[in-house]
């Protein structure tokens, strides 16, 4: 009696596993498809001038790629870089210089920002310095971006007749992350799944949506809509900034535009599982602005989302029940269908979806790390920084 009890229980929670897919699938804005690429543009008659900021703090690993690619953007109209060599004690500042020198085409500044005071977080302090310096060349955008990030020639020209056609204040591409190593190969497109699946490209996209989001490895941002919104003052103590500039351009009644890259490269490599977790429990728990009842909520949804199907699978194999195993089977099947068009994007083979409860468990860890590390006083960090303030993201809101 006991175990026919438990077996019907664990039915219903397969139910329901199985219900949630089903809204996953048709009521998350189709998070899960990926032809969300740079919409429809056209040249301007003429083009308007752009600076690009560029935070660098020890790249010296990955500017030799990043920065020529910046340098030689193939764009009709007035462009300069201005890269910040954030107290970097690699020789990025020198390597820059030594590139541009090499590669020639856009003007390059190097500066120093000292630095952060109190209530900045070390990035947006770099770009803040990178902001000051373009506003004496009078841009009419910015592109912010990142050193690890290696754009394709046409870059700037597509981002910019982009926005000046669809009107929007912020266009961002997430770039296409590095996938070489087998960790990689496992843990990186569902990286971008999972933001997908928080961040809906379709609803920021809206003009009557309050959904927000933004890749900060490249994101065009309007110069006038940067001093409306004051980014990055505004901001300035947040973790996850990328998000938190498009919630600060949509408070400010802008337009902001997110969607995956064709040729938009991050070069950065996280060959090893270290590597990984260090990247999403830098800021898993600041996601979720520090509150211990959103991370059980968190926990308890992955565990039921992800991680009954195959468990429901197993019980229903085990103990004889057909109807707990062919539940937990569809939902598992819908939930790696939802997986593969990512793992197209990414060119990896598709017997990787139906591993996506395993990397799922993996984030879940990630994220009770993010957790334990926050109440330890090591807090999220950046590049060498660590910011243990509990309202590290309460200007994101």
């Amino acid at each position: 009696m006991g175990q026919t009890a438990a077996v019907s229980a664990f039915l219903w929670i397969t139910v329901v596993s199985l219900a949630a897919w089903c809204w996953l699938l048709l009521g998350q804005g189709f998070f899960w498809r990926t032809d969300v690429r740079l919409p429809g543009r056209r040249d301007p008659d003429a083009w308007p001038s752009v600076c690009v900021v560029v935070p660098a703090r020890d790249e010296a690993a990955v500017l030799p790629v990043g920065l020529p690619s910046l340098l030689t953007q193939d764009y009709p109209g007035r462009a300069e870089v201005f890269l910040v060599d954030d107290g970097s004690t690699d020789g990025t500042g020198d390597l820059a210089r030594e590139l541009s020198r090499r590669h020639g085409g856009l003007p390059l500044t190097v500066g120093s920002p000292g630095e952060p005071p109190a209530g900045w977080t070390g990035k947006l302090w770099a770009v803040r310095h990178g902001i000051g310096l373009a506003r004496a060349r009078d841009p009419e955008y910015l592109l912010l971006t990142d050193a690890d990030i290696a754009h394709a020639p046409d870059s700037l020209r597509e981002l910019v007749a982009a926005a000046g056609t669809g009107g929007f204040d912020v266009v961002s591409q997430m770039a296409r992350l590095r996938v070489a190593s087998p960790w990689e190969r496992l843990v990186v497109p569902a990286f971008v799944y999972f933001f997908a699946q928080l961040y809906p490209f379709r609803w920021i996209g809206g003009p009557a949506s309050r959904t927000a989001a933004a890749a900060g490895g490249c994101v065009l941002l309007r110069t006038d809509m940067a001093e409306k919104a004051r980014i990055p003052e505004a901001i300035r103590h947040a973790v996850i900034d990328d998000v938190a500039l498009a919630r600060a351009v949509k408070r400010s009644g802008g337009r902001v535009w997110l969607g995956l890259a064709d040729r938009v490269d991050s070069v950065r490599p996280y060959p090893r599982l270290r590597d990984l977790w260090r990247m999403v429990s830098r800021s898993a728990y600041a996601q979720l602005r520090h509150s211990p009842a959103l991370l059980l909520g968190t926990v308890a949804g992955l565990a039921l989302v992800y991680l009954v199907p195959p468990a429901a699978v197993a019980v229903g194999a085990a103990g004889g029940s057909g109807a707990v195993a062919l539940a937990g089977a569809v939902a598992w099947a819908v939930m790696a269908g939802t997986y593969a068009p990512m793992l197209r994007y990414y060119r990896q083979p598709l017997w990787l979806a139906p591993l996506l409860p395993f990397t799922a468990f993996l984030y879940l860890l990630m994220t009770v790390d993010s957790a334990v590390q926050h109440y330890r006083g090591r807090g999220a960090a950046w590049k060498g920084r660590t910011y243990a303030r509990p309202d590290a993201v309460a200007d994101e809101g």
